[in-house]
């Protein structure tokens, strides 16, 4: 006999739907499974004998074909177990052939026909929903399923319930997304930071136009602990951004049990012994990388010259396009990776040099060969350079200093004047992703302010980049002011963030 249902891979962030066909003949006893399998999904007929079997199900001697189509796109996974062994039911006789055409079906069967999590469920879901499908799916992954209003998701425990809801025997209640009214609290806070101002005030500026930031200093001065506050100034999430960023974590396997959309920006600090494939993205069948699981997010790069060089130089085409392209023989899958990027580093191997309380240890041609393992390139993508000094006694037992929320005020003000003033160029968001046609539209200056940009690139070697860097800079600080025009002061700010690392550099960064 003949059965067919419906199930979903993914490619890059976006759901394939997958023909499981069987045909169950009487003979020799074998099952095979073609359609590019990979071994995940090979091994899935050891799982599925043997949960057949212990769901109660008798299973009969013969050959078993199963054909998952399209047959030129690579399976991997256990996401493919549900919906073979239904199909196979189906094939034996137990289960009506036609109703389970209805369906679409995803999860990972234990031997005793319990089901487990499996990734990738929400771009299952919005296949489903335009595939007008019902989608049946782990009882763990029902809610993040339940995010697209549109599907029809349904949670079951077992092979059992599964085939019993096909056989109208078992009613279940379709999975319900309901949103957290409640906005998600931050452990840290930026009330938590004495002195720094200068640097939060940086921070700031950063946030508001998401501009990539890089933190120089001596250890325990404050930079890391700056750089993990920034979340917490950061305006809420959309629903798209919600969504988008929901799908990643959902192909990545990393979204937790119980939870539909991520509403906390992602902040991610990979290792300075991270890949370029990890931070990146890659492997045979496209995975998303750091550089996209920090979408709409913050990526923290400690310790930015111990991180290998070619992983830093792979970060710059994503740094401008705000997207991943990995390339493969059997085609390309796109990841978004429009993140905000600080960097935290020491001016030198021993982290004092500079710093008026320690002396450094370190050869000046020793300084030059650390700081330079930063390309120019990669500096010229950083927005905001940033001197953080160590804090004086005072400083630190001071009182506290402004606290998150009332900072988040402000740049949601800010990026709220930039999502108006971009409504209709599709993609653009904040000051940081401007084009040069929107720049000339949106960045004028006066005679004063234009020579003093003139003035401080002849005088500091400002590259092309490092202008353009400039005027998005002052286009930030002007909506941090609310007003559409970019003063003098605020291009003598922005130029500031350029330049100034105090004597902490000793090779130029503009």
């Amino acid at each position: 006999m003949y059965a067919k249902t419906y199930s979903a891979i993914h490619w890059g962030i976006e759901g394939i739907k997958v023909e499981v066909e069987v045909d169950y003949a009487k003979g020799i006893p074998k099952f095979v499974i073609v359609g590019l399998p990979d071994a995940e999904v090979k091994e899935s007929k050891e799982r599925i004998h043997s949960a057949i079997k212990n769901s109660g199900f008798p299973f009969p001697t013969g050959r078993i074909r199963v054909n998952l189509a399209p047959a030129d796109v690579r399976k991997e996974g256990s996401l493919l177990d549900l919906p073979i062994a239904l199909s196979v039911l189906a094939a034996f006789g137990y289960l009506p052939a036609d109703e389970l055409q209805k369906y679409m079906f995803l999860g990972e069967l234990a031997l005793d026909g319990s089901l487990r999590k499996v990734a990738g469920v929400l771009p299952a879901a919005i296949l489903s929903a335009k595939e007008n499908l019902k989608l049946v799916v782990p009882s763990e992954n029902a809610y993040e399923g339940a995010v697209i209003r549109e599907a029809k998701v349904f949670g079951v425990s077992t092979l059992k319930e599964a085939a019993d809801f096909v056989l109208g025997k078992l009613e279940l209640r379709r999975a319900t997304y309901s949103p957290d009214p409640v906005e998600t609290l931050y452990d840290v806070d930026m009330a938590d930071i004495k002195g720094m101002d200068y640097a939060k005030r940086a921070a700031e500026v950063a946030a508001a136009g998401s501009h990539n930031m890089l933190l120089v200093g001596p250890p325990g001065s404050g930079k890391t602990m700056l750089a993990r506050r920034i979340p917490t100034i950061l305006p809420p999430m959309s629903e798209e951004e919600a969504v988008e960023t929901t799908k990643i974590y959902s192909v990545a396997g990393l979204l937790p049990s119980g939870v539909g959309l991520i509403r906390k920006r992602p902040f991610r600090a990979p290792h300075h012994t991270v890949s370029d494939v990890a931070l990146i993205g890659g492997g045979s069948v496209p995975r998303p990388g750091e550089v996209s699981l920090a979408h709409n997010g913050v990526l923290f790069l400690d310790e930015l010259p111990e991180f290998g060089r070619q992983a830093l130089e792979a970060l710059r085409q994503p740094m401008e396009d705000g997207k991943v392209v990995i390339s493969r023989a059997r085609g390309s899958a796109t990841f978004p990776a429009r993140f905000m990027l600080v960097a935290a580093m020491n001016p030198c191997p021993c982290g004092h040099y500079g710093d008026k309380n320690h002396t450094c240890t370190c050869t000046l041609s020793a300084i030059k060969r650390y700081q330079s393992k930063v390309s120019g390139p990669l500096l010229d993508r950083i927005d905001i350079f940033v001197s953080v000094q160590p804090l004086a006694y005072d400083e630190f037992r001071g009182v506290r200093s402004e606290s998150s929320e009332s900072i988040r005020e402000r740049v949601f003000e800010a990026r709220q004047r930039q999502l108006h003033r971009y409504r209709n160029y599709p993609g653009i968001f904040t000051n940081s992703q401007m084009t040069p046609k929107l720049m000339e539209k949106f960045c004028h200056l006066n005679d004063t302010a234009e020579s003093l940009l003139k003035m401080a690139a002849d005088r500091m070697g400002i590259s092309a980049r490092g202008i353009t860097r400039i005027l998005k800079l002052a286009r930030t600080i002007a909506d941090l002011e609310g007003t559409d025009t970019i003063e003098t002061h605020h291009v003598a700010e922005a130029i500031q963030y350029r330049q100034n690392v105090g004597d902490y550099w000793v090779v130029s960064v503009v």
